[in-house]
């Protein structure tokens, strides 16, 4: 591994999970950690806890995808590294389903990640380093029955992690996805025992990522608890 080299870091789809975690540990290597979220609020007392900025950004939406970046270089300085977290699940019959919500979700799974990537890597490519990670998951490997709106969207962000990972990898920017195989712990979800993930060894692998030469990058990272089925 080599030594952690990134200065900020931009965490589009905060909450109190992953992203809590990944804030943590990033601001404990040294990094300034930008939190956006479309509800801002939830994320005060993690921001007073790591030292973090906050963002507003509905990260489906083309100009406050643009405007936070241009937001997070004004107070910080450019990121160097970009993590898309934003996730929109919708389930149900595929006869039952409400098209503009299944819309709404493309676009917060599928079209704000494009966003994302794009002013991040508008901004990366001149400098010829960065990472840019994106949060996947089962869904995005196999769709499940009643889950169509969410598989398209993660099987969509994956497309994309591969093919931004082939472009801008040769120059010089570390594109990663991570396929989150399990449920994760939360205040909801309290189950300590090894059938969850917990949030803080996800954000450890996320970190052990961004540590890695470049000379021997990884693409995809497929994370689940040893006593998943898959």
């Amino acid at each position: 591994m080599t030594a952690f080299s990134y200065r900020t870091a931009l965490i589009v789809g905060a909450g109190p999970g992953i992203s809590a975690s990944l804030a943590r540990k990033l601001s404990a290597s040294g990094v300034q950690v930008a939190l956006a979220a479309r509800h801002v609020e939830k994320l005060a007392p993690l921001a007073v806890e790591t030292g973090a900025s906050i963002f507003s950004v509905d990260a489906s939406e083309q100009d406050g995808v643009a405007r936070l970046f241009d937001e997070v270089e004004a107070r910080l300085g450019e990121p160097d590294i970009v993590i898309y977290n934003a996730s929109m699940a919708v389930r149900g019959p595929l006869a039952e389903l409400d098209p503009a919500t299944v819309a709404q979700s493309l676009s917060v799974n599928a079209f704000g990640a494009f966003l994302v990537v794009q002013q991040a890597a508008r901004r990366m490519l001149p400098r010829e380093r960065g990472a840019i990670l994106l949060t996947g998951a089962t869904a995005g490997i196999k769709g499940f029955a009643r889950s169509a709106p969410f598989a398209m969207g993660k099987f969509a962000l994956r497309g994309l992690a591969q093919s931004a990972a082939r472009e801008l990898g040769p120059k010089g920017i570390h594109v990663a996805h991570f396929v989150i195989d399990g449920g994760v712990r939360s205040a909801k979800r309290p189950d300590a025992s090894d059938n969850t993930l917990d949030p803080d060894a996800i954000a450890q692998s996320y970190l052990d990522v961004l540590r890695q030469p470049r000379n021997a990058w990884t693409m995809e990272v497929d994370l689940r608890p040893w006593a998943e089925t898959f």
